[in-house]
């Protein structure tokens, strides 16, 4: 039996919730945590109500942390939300209480399964959540540049007039201001990026997909849906077994940040080395710096 628990029922929980819920993906049973019972209580018999209309016999209930027991993944979004030209990273000392609360609750529920983390700035507080849990580093996802990378994606799609599943390039780095593109790996099908478009054009593009989530935030207040649908994208890898490679925050060189890595039901099996130019190490060096030093301010 496949079994999900999502803590934390706004609009990014929610999301997702309703993107997996309209998926065909083999959950039996979904479970919504969150602060305000009455909230998760509302939003499960909302969702449940769908069943009519969408190819699923998923059971979907409002629940507590002893549900966590027996899930296969607990999907964190809880957290207070982004204010406008606030920096993921200014919301670490604000979200880690949080995280930690969470985190131990879950735990001694007897989870023994995948934590999935949203809640930003989402490469910290999937540090802080491996690091509570005490749980193997494999067994701890973000988010990540999951986000960034279809934000990217979608914006060549659109110049180029290609299918974004045809174009392969990564977001790598902390999913916030010192993202990067790894524009030197990048491909259009079997051409190289860097061939058909000029690089002060693709650094006006990554610009742009670094400025996005503010405009949205400042426009609509907050962001959900592309969030829930990259969500759902790693949920399937780890059902499903998939062995599928997408761009989560994981375990690298001390931290957790925005790296190509194989997921599937045992969680991160390897995180992929990308070519990169000297370049873009650099960017990489400094974004991973930037979420140390964060770290390190919140284990003092």
């Amino acid at each position: 039996m496949n079994k999900i628990a999502v803590v934390g029922t706004g609009n990014v929980g929610m999301a997702y919730a309703y993107a997996l819920v309209n998926s065909n993906l083999k959950v039996d049973e979904l479970i919504l945590i969150d602060v305000d019972n009455k909230k998760a209580l509302g939003q499960a018999m909302d969702l449940s109500h769908c069943a009519l209309y969408v190819d699923s016999n998923m059971i979907i209930k409002a629940g507590s942390y002893t549900d966590c027991s027996d899930a296969n993944i607990v999907v964190i979004t809880a957290g207070v939300n982004q204010k406008p030209n606030e920096s993921r990273l200014e919301l670490a000392t604000r979200n880690n209480q949080i995280i930690k609360s969470i985190t131990s609750k879950v735990v001694a529920s007897g989870f023994d399964g995948i934590f999935l983390v949203a809640t930003n700035p989402v490469d910290v507080m999937t540090y802080m959540v491996r690091k509570y849990s005490n749980f193997k580093t494999s067994r701890v996802i973000g988010s990540g540049t999951t986000i960034d990378t279809a934000r990217l994606s979608y914006l060549l799609s659109t110049k180029l007039n290609v299918n974004p599943r045809d174009i392969h390039v990564y977001m790598l780095g902390e999913h916030g201001d010192s993202a990067f593109m790894a524009g030197s790996s990048a491909k259009v099908g079997a051409l190289d990026l860097e061939d058909i478009m000029l690089k002060s054009d693709l650094k006006q593009m990554e610009n742009k997909v670094k400025r996005l989530p503010y405009k949205i935030i400042d426009l609509k207040g907050e962001t959900s849906y592309a969030v829930g649908s990259c969500l759902l994208k790693i949920t399937k890898a780890i059902i499903n077994d998939e062995n599928a490679v997408i761009c989560v925050s994981a375990p690298y060189n001390g931290v957790y940040m925005g790296m190509p890595s194989v997921i599937n039901s045992n969680g991160i099996k390897g995180v992929m080395k990308v070519k990169i130019t000297g370049e873009e190490a650099y960017k990489l060096d400094e974004s991973k710096q930037i979420l140390k030093e964060t770290i390190s301010k919140l284990e003092e």
